[in-house]
């Protein structure tokens, strides 16, 4: 390989990665040459990306339709106050380039779909899953194994991260694992929370991206050993780290022995979303015309008592770990109106006391308290 890719400027900023014995002018001129895509730039994301613009990936591109939120940013490292309302990828971009003008950043501002992805993964050497839903990951991991491309896998749910690299082919053009191996099926839909429901250590998703970004680099130099064919599970509170080996199963839809899936599918159905039993919604702006009118209502709170403190509606707290003991305290005779932070716990609350105590005047707050005092700010306590 030529020596005179690099610039001066360039060899300043990657000298530390020329002097690895194992790594020099070789390794990183395969970085400059390779193209990631990285899928979601939040919690797992940020980190992803600030190390692979660092290293000196040459393309990196960035999909993600959502917008910095004053929330994302005991995680998100990527962003600062200033960035809030701001669209992610542009947010993103703009930083990425202050670290390292030597590189391409590519964005996508929209929701990465069945009918957008294999058009987009198949211009990209890797993939880097950093999404939190299971729709997105079986589409991530689907698209990997139709184009023929690795996918970086990672996941973090409140002190625990997942990491693993799926659909890896060695340099005996053997095939790893992937996602499917290791879950043939989703979980039912709602069973397990998101982040913004149950909370995640703002340090972990740096770990958990940060190894991500590790095996990235390992992909694209060869320097190393791939972690293909293992799940590496990692537990922020005893530093103890677990690897389990993941083989491939002769029944995966995709590459087994007899496929059945040889295109992109509708994710959210096959994870039971849209299929999903559907709770009575009530808008904010009904519940507001409710409260002005004076009808006969009961309030439930199913967040937990810190978000409580922090601003409330007035609402009975009932956390929704406790819901189903405090069903004899609720009416049958009135609405009653049941809410947390943006909707999806309060939808789980209603779904067990229907199911459990047969209510039928149960009513979920759209968008929680947080589309609700988005509009009428004046009724924050």
């Amino acid at each position: 390989m030529s020596n005179n890719i690099f610039s001066d400027k360039e060899f300043e900023h990657y000298s530390r990665h020329f002097a690895l014995p194992g790594f020099g002018i070789e390794a990183q001129e395969k970085l400059k040459k390779s193209r990631v895509l990285v899928v979601g730039s939040g919690g797992l994301g940020s980190p992803l990306l600030l190390y692979l613009a660092a290293a000196g990936v040459g393309q990196i591109g960035i999909i993600d339709f959502d917008r910095v939120d004053p929330s994302n940013l005991h995680r998100q490292v990527l962003f600062d106050g200033s960035q809030i309302g701001d669209a992610k990828v542009l947010a993103a971009k703009k930083r990425l380039e202050g670290i390292n003008p030597f590189i391409r950043i590519e964005t996508y501002e929209q929701r990465l779909t069945s009918g957008n992805a294999l058009e987009i993964i198949s211009g990209y050497d890797v993939v880097a899953d950093g999404t939190d839903n299971f729709p997105t990951r079986y589409l991530v991991n689907d698209a990997c194994v139709l184009t023929g491309k690795p996918n970086v896998y990672g996941s973090v749910y409140q002190f625990e991260g997942q990491v693993a690299v799926f659909n890896y082919r060695d340099k005996e053009g053997n095939t790893g694992p992937n996602y499917r191996d290791l879950y043939p099926s989703p979980p039912p839909a709602g069973l397990v929370p998101n982040c913004a429901e149950s909370g995640v250590l703002g340090v972990l998703p740096g770990i958990i991206g940060s190894i991500q970004a590790l095996e990235v680099i390992k992909i694209i130099t060869g320097v190393g050993e791939v972690s293909s064919g293992k799940i590496v599970l990692f537990d922020a509170l005893t530093l103890v780290s677990r690897n389990f080996t993941i083989k491939r199963k002769s029944g995966n839809p995709l590459n087994g022995e007899r496929p059945t899936i040889n295109k992109l599918i509708d994710y959210e159905a096959f994870c039971g979303v849209n299929t999903a039993y559907k709770v009575k919604q009530l808008s904010v702006e009904a519940f507001r015309s409710l409260q002005a009118q004076g009808e006969k209502y009961q309030l439930i709170d199913v967040r937990e008592p810190y978000e409580y403190e922090r601003s409330n509606l007035g609402g009975e707290l009932v956390p929704l770990a406790r819901i189903d003991s405090y069903a004899k305290q609720i009416v049958r005779d009135n609405k009653v109106i049941v809410h947390c932070e943006m909707g999806g716990r309060s939808e789980q609350a209603i779904k067990q006391l229907e199911d459990n105590f047969g209510f039928s005047n149960l009513f979920n707050l759209e968008g929680g308290i947080k589309a609700y005092l988005a509009k009428y700010q004046e009724d924050l306590k």
